[in-house]
């Protein structure tokens, strides 16, 4: 028996996906999400075989997750388009699926995760976890610590890098780059324009994340993602 979960923020998709799991006999659903978060928080604590899995959701993507996650599971991406499909396989996804799903195709994708399964219920081997990554800054390879930084600041072309008592670091890359080699569970979106790391949040006002010394805007768009990700109640 294969344990799945299903990531989609679409509640039709979501639903007749969970209605074909249950058709298949050696697929288990245990967990049906709406954003990655809160998927990758369940797969920190339950063993899960599968995921099917949207591209396209609020704050974070399908492919963000799937970047950021140092993990053995079978991936089956389900998506309104084909143009990620590259991206997807070179993620090493084990299948590809193009909504609307047929019961036919989706039934094909899981005799193949049920074939790799039986071969090797680890065909993807851990990687191991990286506390850090390098940026390109004047022809050099600089070295960033995640634990270290404070926020990232998107400037046109160009990102700023603030860490912990070193000079700021600014290198010519997008932030979405950027916060796809980040934990989505330490690092968190509250702007367009600025990703922090949550463990630097001293308080949170009207509009306002204070974090050791620096005072950012936050974004009404991203507010709600944030009251939720931090647990704030009221």
């Amino acid at each position: 028996m294969m344990r799945c979960i299903i990531v989609d923020d679409e509640k039709l998709a979501a639903n007749l996906m969970e209605s074909n799991v249950s058709r298949v006999p050696f697929l288990r659903l245990v967990g049906k999400f709406s954003n990655a978060y809160d998927a990758i928080s369940f797969l920190q604590q339950s063993p899960v075989d599968l995921i099917f899995l949207d591209i396209e959701m609020p704050g974070l993507t399908g492919l963000e997750m799937l970047s950021s996650m140092n993990t053995h599971l079978q991936v089956v991406i389900v998506s309104a388009y084909q143009q990620y499909a590259l991206a997807g396989f070179d993620l090493d996804v084990t299948d590809y699926l193009l909504k609307p799903v047929s019961f036919e195709r989706f039934f094909k994708a899981c005799l193949k995760c049920r074939q790799h399964f039986n071969i090797s219920p680890y065909m993807r081997s851990p990687a191991p976890e990286q506390h850090c990554f390098f940026v390109n800054v004047d022809y050099a390879q600089v070295k960033i610590n995640k634990k270290d930084i404070i926020y990232i600041e998107a400037m046109r072309d160009y990102v700023k890098i603030l860490v912990k008592n070193e000079k700021p670091v600014v290198t010519r890359m997008s932030l979405k780059s950027v916060e796809a080699k980040l934990d989505p569970l330490e690092f968190l979106r509250i702007h367009k324009s600025f990703i922090v790391n949550t463990a630097m949040i001293a308080s949170i006002r009207k509009g306002i994340v204070a974090l050791d010394g620096y005072e950012l805007p936050l974004s009404e768009n991203y507010r709600d993602a944030v009251v939720r990700r931090l647990g704030i109640s009221g």
